[in-house]
C-alpha cells in the first residue's frame, strides 16, 4: 500500500513538471496574414499605413496579436511589382492589399483566386480591375476614385485662385492619363468652357521632371495642374521644389500631402479615409465574405486644402469665397 502511494505521488509530480513543457511545445495559433503590396516602403507614407492599421483595430484586429501584415515594396521601381505580387501569393496570405494602380494591376495578374482589396487606385472600372462598382465580380473589391468630374473641379479651383491665368500647364504621367482617357477629354472640355489654353507635358520617368518644368517655362504657362500618379506622390519634395523655383501656382490634384509640405492647394477624396476604409473590406473577407459580393465603394469625404503661406510667397490673394469653402486653411 505504501509503495502504491509513493508511486502515485511520483506520477503526479512528474505530470506537473512535464505539463508546462507540453503546452510550450504546442505551435502558436495561426493568425490571418494580409499582404501589403506597395511601390515604396510604408515608411514613405506612414500616415496611410497607420490609417489602415487604425481601421483594423477599430474592427478588433491588432497587428502582432491576432493578425499579421506581410509588407513588400518595389522601392520605387514599378517593374519589380509583378515578382513581389507573385511572392505574396506563394506565401498564401489571406488577402492582398493593393495600394495604387500599379500594384493593383500586378496583383490581378498574379492571382485570380486570392482576395484583393484596392485603395488609392483611381478608377477601378475604367482600368478594368472590376466589372462594375455594384457587382465587381472576380476576386477584387475595395475603394475606387472617379476622376472624370474631379479634373474639371481642379481646373475651376485653380482658375479661381489665379483668375488671370489663361495658359495652364498640365503635368501628367501618360501611363495613367492617356489623351484618349475620359478624364482627359473632360478636362479639355472644361478648359474650353473656361477659355483656358492647356499645355500638356508628359513625364515617363522621374528623371524627366526637370525637363518637364523647363518645357512649362518655355510655354509661358501661368499656373499648373498636376495629375495624380503614384510616382508623383513618391517624389513630392522634388516636385514642390521645382514648382517653387519657377513661381508656378499649382493645384496638386487630390494630393493634400503636397499642401502639407508647402504647396498651394489640393482637392479630392482623402487617401487616409480610403486606407482606413480598406480595413472594412479586409475584415469582411477574413470573416468569409467573397470579394465578388462586396460592392466597390466610392469615397464620400472630399477635402479642399489651401496653403496661405504658399499663396503669399507666390504673390497671390486667395478670394475669400474660396477660403470659405476650404476644409482646411494652412497659415
Amino acid at each position: 500500500m505504501r509503495c502504491r502511494i509513493l508511486g502515485l505521488i511520483v506520477t503526479l509530480t512528474l505530470s506537473v513538471l512535464v505539463a508546462p513543457h507540453a503546452v510550450a511545445a504546442q505551435p502558436p495559433a495561426k493568425v490571418p496574414r494580409i499582404g501589403w503590396l506597395s511601390l515604396a516602403a510604408p515608411s514613405a507614407y506612414p500616415y496611410l499605413y497607420d490609417a489602415f492599421r487604425q481601421g483594423l483595430r477599430e474592427l478588433g484586429w491588432v497587428e502582432g496579436h491576432n493578425i499579421a501584415i506581410e509588407s513588400r515594396s518595389a522601392e520605387g521601381n514599378p517593374d519589380r511589382l509583378a515578382d513581389l505580387a507573385a511572392e505574396l501569393v506563394r506565401l498564401k496570405v489571406n488577402v492582398l492589399l493593393a495600394v495604387n494602380p500599379f500594384t493593383a494591376r500586378a496583383a490581378r495578374q498574379a492571382t485570380s483566386e486570392l482576395p484583393i482589396v484596392i485603395a488609392g487606385v483611381g478608377d477601378a472600372v475604367g482600368q478594368g480591375l472590376v466589372a462594375s462598382l455594384a457587382r465587381p465580380g472576380g476576386n477584387i473589391t475595395g475603394v475606387s476614385e472617379q476622376y472624370t468630374d474631379l479634373v474639371s473641379k481642379w481646373l475651376e479651383l485653380l482658375k479661381e485662385a489665379v483668375p488671370q491665368a489663361s495658359r495652364v500647364g498640365v503635368l501628367t504621367m501618360s501611363t495613367l492619363w492617356s489623351v484618349q482617357s475620359e478624364p482627359w477629354q473632360a478636362l479639355q472640355q472644361a478648359a474650353k468652357t473656361m477659355r483656358v489654353t492647356l499645355r500638356r507635358v508628359e513625364v515617363r520617368e522621374p528623371s524627366d521632371f526637370e525637363s518637364a518644368f523647363a518645357s512649362l517655362t518655355q510655354e509661358h504657362v501661368e499656373a499648373l495642374l498636376v495629375l495624380p500618379h503614384p510616382l508623383v506622390l513618391l517624389h513630392r519634395t522634388r516636385l514642390l521644389a521645382l514648382a517653387t523655383e519657377r513661381q508656378l501656382p499649382t493645384i496638386w490634384g487630390p494630393l493634400r500631402e503636397f499642401v502639407d509640405a508647402g504647396g498651394l492647394m489640393a482637392y479630392g477624396p482623402s487617401l487616409r479615409d480610403q486606407f482606413r476604409r480598406a480595413a472594412y473590406f479586409v475584415d469582411k473577407i477574413l470573416k468569409g465574405t467573397k470579394p465578388a459580393d462586396l460592392p466597390v465603394e466610392q469615397p464620400m469625404k472630399f477635402e479642399l486644402v489651401v496653403n496661405l503661406k504658399a499663396a503669399k510667397e507666390l504673390g497671390l490673394s486667395i478670394p475669400p469665397t474660396l477660403l470659405f469653402r476650404a476644409d482646411e486653411v494652412i497659415q
